[in-house]
């Protein structure tokens, strides 16, 4: 595993980091390399870190001493394609532990995932338990779910034959097929703004960078994760989650991971700030920045000062 990074602009540093079956990932750095407090951003499903950009830069203003980080998933934004067989959560949180070994080896990390992000985080976590309290000092889940997410919304779709059929296709030939998906999202655009930004107007701007992330994803990596999806479950994840700072968000009228979804998980953690967005669809992060960057600027504090609550005791023993 390697990194190389480069200078972009004074407040960006870009890098590319190289998980262990060479696929090379694209890292976005901002704040000071020695911060007292990493925060990384983990986009979701046919988006990239752009989905991230008005929540990135208002942490970014308001906590100029912390480092946040954001790259792009395996097959989406600006990092590499791989194989359609590694399209699946299990890889993402070890491409996960690539990252942060690469460009956050040490200090405490808050992850912060949305949608597919989300439950990249809790995979992650799954298989790290020991990192939770000690390396891990906060996450948030926002518009995500710990299983059940084909059995209500518009998950139940993903056990339609249509699924399979289309990733049959897909796997056949999948430059008509990318052709056909342009097509599609042009048909299905009002259920897709539907779905994505619940029953709130949004800007014509965000509509534009939503619409422009899901069309750039290539067909095979939108078509090969949706398997991943089916069978999810992270429930136990929840459990150790009492143990530090938690955050979970969604709208309330997000329809691919309905409230309720996020009701169970606040409620399997202790002490949870469970926040509901009125009105807010799947793309709450985009749709609604400013109350998203709120409840993760209140867990950035709370994780802060277990942190240092735990530094401090350590010191004394």
């Amino acid at each position: 595993m390697s990194t190389t990074s480069t200078i972009a602009t004074s407040a960006e540093r870009r890098a590319t980091v190289s998980t262990e079956d060479g696929v090379a990932l694209a890292v976005r750095e901002y704040g000071p390399r020695d911060a007292d407090l990493t925060v990384v951003l983990l986009h979701g499903h046919c988006l990239r870190t752009a989905s991230w950009t008005y929540v990135r830069n208002a942490l970014v203003r308001r906590y100029p001493g912390a480092r946040i980080v954001c790259y792009d998933h395996r097959g989406h934004g600006d990092s590499a394609t791989a194989s359609p067989r590694t399209y699946n959560l299990e890889q993402l949180g070890n491409d996960l532990r690539n990252v942060l070994g690469a460009v956050a080896p040490t200090g405490p990390v808050v992850l912060v995932g949305h949608s597919m992000g989300g439950m990249t985080v809790l995979t992650y976590l799954s298989r790290n338990p020991h990192e939770i309290g000690t390396r891990i000092a906060g996450v948030a889940l926002l518009a995500t779910a710990a299983n059940g997410l084909a059995d209500g919304g518009f998950g139940r779709l993903l056990r339609r034959p249509a699924v399979s059929a289309f990733q049959a296709a897909v796997r056949r030939a999948p430059g008509i097929m990318h052709h056909a998906k342009l097509m599609a999202c042009k048909v299905f655009a009002p259920i897709i703004h539907s779905a994505e930004f619940g029953d709130r107007k949004v800007s014509p701007r965000v509509l534009a960078l939503a619409n422009a992330m899901h069309n750039e994803t290539p067909i095979v990596t939108m078509a090969g994760f949706l398997s991943a999806f089916m069978d999810y479950d992270q429930t136990d994840a929840l459990t150790v989650l009492s143990k530090i700072p938690t955050l979970v968000l969604c709208g309330t009228a997000d329809l691919l991971t309905p409230p309720s979804r996020s009701i169970a998980m606040a409620a399997a953690v202790a002490s949870a700030d469970f926040v509901l967005v009125d009105g807010a669809g799947h793309s709450v992060i985009l749709e609604r920045p400013m109350e998203v960057t709120d409840a993760i600027a209140r867990l950035m504090t709370r994780a802060s000062s277990v942190d240092q609550i735990e530094g401090a005791l350590s010191l004394v023993a």
